[in-house]
């Protein structure tokens, strides 16, 4: 258990390291990462503002580039890790994708789909559902969004 925890805030370093560079592009840091067989396969941070596109968010990316690696849609035995709890967009792809295990940071509770809001990923309702695991590295993930919007806020003045 103690093994699993740790590979996962290593992982969650990773999906960080994204975050900076979306926070870098003025985006809204959030970075995700996925992992199959303990091997990175993608990345990806938000670029909606950068491609004018409502959905690139961090989740979709590294989704499409996962997909692309593998060859495949299905993304059976990987691990998508991402700073900040999926949203209803994200979580359906998640759901789509076949991704059977979620690990993220901070929750989101105005739009948070992986148990802050509700958990579409944890339903018996649909054709797929996804371990859910939140708060690793909680306090850091939180930081780089509060700092982001900190600064967004300055500039509104």
């Amino acid at each position: 258990m103690n093994l699993l925890l740790n590979r996962d805030e290593y992982w969650m370093n990773y999906a960080f390291k994204e975050a900076e560079k979306a926070f870098q592009q003025k985006e809204i840091p959030v970075g995700a990462v996925i992992v199959k067989d303990d091997m990175l396969i993608a990345k990806g941070h938000n670029q909606r503002e950068m491609l004018k596109d409502p959905t690139a968010h961090a989740e979709i990316l590294a989704i499409t580039s996962a997909a692309d690696s593998q060859e495949s849609w299905r993304l059976n035995n990987c691990t998508l890790y991402v700073t900040l709890e999926p949203c209803p967009m994200c979580a359906g792809a998640i759901l789509n994708a076949r991704i059977p295990r979620v690990v993220f940071g901070a929750y989101d509770d105005e739009a948070g789909m992986c148990g802050s809001v509700d958990n579409l990923c944890d339903q018996n309702l649909l054709n797929h559902n996804a371990i859910v695991k939140g708060g690793v590295m909680e306090e850091k993930c939180e930081s780089i969004l509060k700092s982001f919007f900190s600064n967004i806020r300055k500039f509104e003045k």
